[in-house]
């Protein structure tokens, strides 16, 4: 088995483990406290030069309020939610209804298609820049919250795809041919039986394309460029001023930015760990 249980190795391999676990937990962990400390600190506390010691203020109510009330983020949130959202209930059920036809449908060039999914991953996204820019603007979508909206559908369907045929392909055929037998149509069995069956991994999966989604910083600067459509991760780039970055309201902004993905992955923690973990049992 790999990886071989660290119950089940050598002493010396256990201590190191167990020594390494701590030191690598405080290294990850450490860049976030310094955002945090940062983010309830006072420019006078920053220009002193007071980087990783205890502030000599704790403006947490001061610098999260000027986050809201000076800048756009409140718009910029608003933007992530309405590309965020639709990407991924789009692309979740877009793959999920393509990975049942590739998993449960006989029909020529299957594999094909099946390749050309699993091969859309691999071409670097950096590569479509220009293409994908010029396209967006001949077809009037520059600048718009639509041209993330369908670049990231487009994008992220591909591996949703992928993901849910891997899972679909597994569900006994001799299941679905009985019901089939019972008189139930195809929109019948997707809905009653793969949905219910394949729900832990529709739950990683909407996690997973939310995060990917809600995270990206490339296509929100190559594809909008004002205030009005500008999402969150592009947005904490304007939290900078002309002359004098704060970087307290920008860590402030930084952690606001962060919180929706990691709500919804505590909230949807037992959903995703059982996807993910969902074909580990399987023979």
């Amino acid at each position: 088995m790999f990886p071989t249980p660290i119950a089940q190795t050598s002493k010396l391999t256990q201590m190191s483990y167990k020594a390494a676990l701590p030191i690598t937990i405080i290294l990850w962990l450490l860049p976030l406290a310094a955002v945090l400390m940062t983010s309830v600190r006072s420019m006078a506390d920053i220009n002193a030069g007071n980087y990783w010691g205890i502030p000599e203020s704790f403006n947490l109510i001061q610098n999260y309020s000027a986050v809201f009330g000076t800048t756009n983020m409140g718009r910029y949130l608003l933007n992530s939610i309405l590309v965020t959202v639709p990407v991924m209930f789009g692309s979740v059920l877009l793959a999920t209804l393509a990975g049942f036809g590739l998993a449960k449908f006989k029909f020529k060039g299957r594999l094909a298609v099946f390749a050309l999914f699993i091969g859309g991953n691999f071409v670097p996204f950096q590569i479509l820049m220009i293409p994908v820019r010029d396209l967006t603007i001949s077809l009037g979508m520059y600048d718009t919250v639509w041209a993330l909206i369908i670049f990231h559908l487009a994008f992220q369907t591909g591996f949703c795809t992928m993901f849910m045929r891997n899972f679909i392909i597994g569900i006994p055929d001799e299941l679905l041919e009985s019901c089939r037998l019972e008189g139930s149509s195809e929109w019948q069995i997707f809905y009653k039986i793969i949905l219910p069956l394949v729900r832990p991994a529709l739950a990683a999966l909407a996690v997973l394309i939310f995060t990917f989604v809600w995270n990206d910083y490339f296509w929100a600067l190559v594809l909008v460029q004002s205030d009005e459509v500008r999402p969150v991760t592009a947005g904490i780039s304007a939290l900078r001023g002309q002359w004098l970055a704060s970087w307290n309201l920008i860590s402030a902004g930084s952690i606001v930015a962060a919180l929706p993905p990691v709500i919804l992955f505590f909230a949807m923690q037992k959903h995703f760990i059982a996807g993910l973990t969902l074909g580990a049992t399987k023979g």
